[in-house]
């Protein structure tokens, strides 16, 4: 999934970009190579990820994380971006295969075409991964993400949290979704569902709009939801699958002169969202550790690349296909204001990048260090 750091500054950007990467039209490719094995074939992993605007994690962390994984396990590598271009994942895929991948992680644009590239993939003796997104009806050997309902089920107790901390009596509840192409975003609605559905249905909470964001893309979101602000002035708490989506909903909300009164879910941990908290725009993000994730990925693939089995821990149901794929699935983590300096103390951003002149005095009041 995991997807939100749209809106992140220039200075930030660049802070988080610790790679260079040479950029067509199209895509982005980065690739370098290992020592190699002992005889045989050497080892080489294809990565190819989704885009670079609905989340700069795509650019700004998986790739670094996924390219030091493999540098250091000595392996050739490619990792290229589609810049959610579904013709371009497929070229990029093709040139892959062509090129000797025998390992060929991916996350999908649509299920659609990243059946596609697993078939033709698996038909020609590589060995794939589904990378955060599991492709419905597909056939990845196995799939490494986080556990995507309970991401959502954080989202949902996060928002009850945050609206009983604001003394919201039968609360208005606005749903911005996912992309509706994206698994994980289903997954997330299934977690966040299950917490407000009761409350819905006791009367305790009011259902609000409720409407999916095309691609996760900022943008579009913002549109979406001054529609429903404009349709349904009396919004009073917004759950936002992503820290991207949230901070669309609050540029509608300053527009009005209510940000800040309206508490607003996310998840990506970005720096923005993380600084929506800290000026109280934001109620909570959820933290989902890249690192982790793009680690958990590496060694499997690494394994894969060399001929050995894969170890999982896990499994995930594809309704579609009707398969469990086994899997390495993840835990997230919840962080309200009090909890940010543990994704500091990740490493996932640094206390420069969050504490900007602009949020320096409320780093301060938020203990962080």
């Amino acid at each position: 999934m995991r997807k939100g750091l749209l809106f992140v500054t220039a200075a930030a950007s660049a802070a988080l970009l610790t790679t260079v990467t040479a950029c067509s039209s199209s895509s982005s490719s980065d690739s370098g190579s290992g020592a190699g094995s002992a005889g045989g074939k050497k080892p080489k992993i294809g990565v190819i990820l989704p885009d670079s605007k609905s989340s700069v994690r795509w650019e700004g962390a998986d790739r670094p994380y996924l390219a030091a994984a493999f540098k250091a396990a000595g392996v050739d590598y490619d990792i290229q971006n589609a810049e959610a271009d579904k013709q371009a994942f497929q070229t990029i895929a093709d040139q892959m295969i062509t090129n000797g991948v025998n390992v060929l992680i991916i996350v999908n644009l649509d299920s659609g075409t990243g059946k596609a590239v697993l078939d033709k993939a698996k038909s020609q003796g590589v060995a794939t991964i589904d990378y955060d997104r599991l492709t419905l009806g597909g056939s990845a050997q196995y799939y490494v993400s986080f556990d995507n309902v309970q991401v959502g089920k954080l989202q949902g107790q996060g928002l009850t949290k945050c609206l009983s901390e604001a003394g919201a009596k039968n609360p208005v509840v606005a749903e911005l979704n996912g992309s509706p192409t994206d698994n994980n975003a289903t997954l997330f609605a299934k977690g966040y569902n299950s917490v407000l559905d009761p409350l819905f249905a006791s009367g305790e909470y009011t259902k609000g709009p409720n409407q999916s964001v095309p691609n996760w893309e900022g943008p579009q979101a913002q549109t979406i939801f001054e529609q429903m602000y404009t349709s349904q002035p009396n919004i009073a708490g917004v759950l936002a699958a992503n820290d991207t989506l949230a901070t669309s909903a609050i540029a509608v909300l300053r527009k009005n002169h209510r940000n800040g009164q309206v508490p607003i879910t996310g998840q990506d941990a970005s720096l923005e969202g993380l600084q929506n908290i800290l000026s109280g725009d934001q109620c909570m993000t959820v933290y989902k550790a890249v690192k982790k994730e793009a680690d958990a990925v590496s060694a499997l693939a690494v394994a894969l690349a060399n001929g050995k089995k894969g170890e999982t821990t896990a499994t995930e149901h594809d309704p579609t296909g009707n398969r469990d794929v086994p899997s390495v699935l993840l835990t997230p983590q919840a962080i309200f204001k009090n909890d940010i300096q543990s994704v500091i103390a990740d490493g996932y951003v640094t206390k420069a990048q969050l504490c900007t002149p602009d949020y320096e005095a409320l780093c301060a009041q938020a203990g962080i260090k």
